[in-house]
């Protein structure tokens, strides 16, 4: 199969990734517009303020500056914090999954490499029966032992 083909395997996970990610990215940024779009009419707060409470009420920082003081903006706020949350928490994860997968691959793509490297060297220069320090050891000294001083 072709690399560019785009049906390749490893083309179409690329692709499913960046996807992914991309929707996680859409669904933070449409729950943060919409948290502030609600404050900024139910509450009557400015849209910086109505933002800021939003980004702190998701990301549990919580300071405690803005406190809804309508009906309305208290339920709402609960049901934002338990929608808003799950989203927020699942993107973090996800996105922190991505990091880890991504490190994963590097390190097998590195581990391949080497030995790729060492089953291909004509003198074997990383052999494992031989400790890595080898060359560093200390070599032995003739010593002298002088019958007088003893």
């Amino acid at each position: 199969m072709p690399q560019n083909d785009p049906f390749h395997r490893p083309y179409l996970l690329l692709v499913m990734r960046g996807f992914k990610a991309l929707t996680l990215l859409a669904m933070v940024l449409l729950i943060i517009a919409s948290g502030t779009v609600f404050f900024h009419h139910i509450e009557g707060w400015s849209w910086l303020d109505s933002y800021f409470f939003t980004v702190v009420t998701l990301s549990t920082v919580g300071y405690g500056s803005f406190v809804p003081v309508t009906a309305a903006g208290k339920i709402g706020t609960t049901i934002f914090i338990f929608i808003g949350l799950g989203i927020f928490a699942v993107a973090i994860q996800q996105f922190g999954s991505f990091a880890v997968r991504k490190r994963e691959e590097h390190t097998e793509w590195l581990i391949a490499r080497l030995r790729h490297g060492h089953d291909h060297r004509e003198d074997h220069a990383f052999d494992e029966d031989r400790p890595a320090n080898e060359d560093d050891a200390p070599q032995p000294q003739n010593v002298t032992v002088d019958d007088k001083n003893s």
